[in-house]
């Protein structure tokens, strides 16, 4: 499952459930308030603006664990004989931190 479209913070989520219930009451009454709908919509943006910046700096990790797994393979094929262990314990480490991204990515 790739990252929602928005993330909200706990306050955010209490505050928007707020808006929405008093925007509910209100239109029942057939008189809702537009500062109401602009605060949902302000704390909407933010929450997007957060998700973005969010997905960009998945993206960013994903990217340099791949980078980093290339790098310990071309070591460890160039490596001499008695460095190839620790080239090769390299190599995993790297392989587990491009598991990790992707996972994260999949989450």
């Amino acid at each position: 499952m790739p990252l929602p479209e928005r993330t909200y913070t706990p306050a955010e989520r209490r505050r928007r459930a707020v808006l929405l219930a008093r925007t509910a009451k209100q239109a029942v009454a057939d008189a809702v308030c537009p500062r109401l709908d602009r605060e949902i919509e302000r704390i909407d943006a933010a929450a997007e603006e957060r998700a973005a910046r969010e997905r960009s700096a998945l993206a960013r990790e994903l990217e340099a664990a791949k980078e980093e797994l290339a790098a310990a393979r071309v070591k460890e094929r160039c490596a001499a004989r008695s460095d190839r262990p620790a080239a090769k314990t390299a190599r995993k480490q790297a392989e587990d931190r491009l598991r990790r991204a992707e996972r994260a990515a999949r989450r």
